[in-house]
């Protein structure tokens, strides 16, 4: 869905994901890995100050990738 998106509507497209070779098998372009497949933008674990700052992280590193030009399928993993 993120390949046609940004095909046929010409929008750059974010795949926020917790199995990355799947994505780069579909051809995604701006890949951003999770934490984990029952929770990709959280951690039960956490405590709810370190929970927010951890979702905080990979939004922003989610805005970074929508803002950056590429040519390629990349996989961006700092932030």
């Amino acid at each position: 869905m993120v390949k046609a998106i940004e095909d046929n509507a010409d929008v750059p497209v974010v795949h926020m994901l917790t199995i990355v070779p799947i994505s780069l098998s579909v051809g995604a372009n701006r890949l951003i890995p999770t934490v984990a497949i029952p929770h990709p933008l959280g951690n039960p674990a956490l405590s709810a100050a370190d929970e927010f700052k951890l979702r905080y992280r990979l939004v922003s590193r989610a805005l970074k990738a929508l803002q950056t030009p590429v040519d390629k399928q990349t996989v961006f993993t700092e932030d």
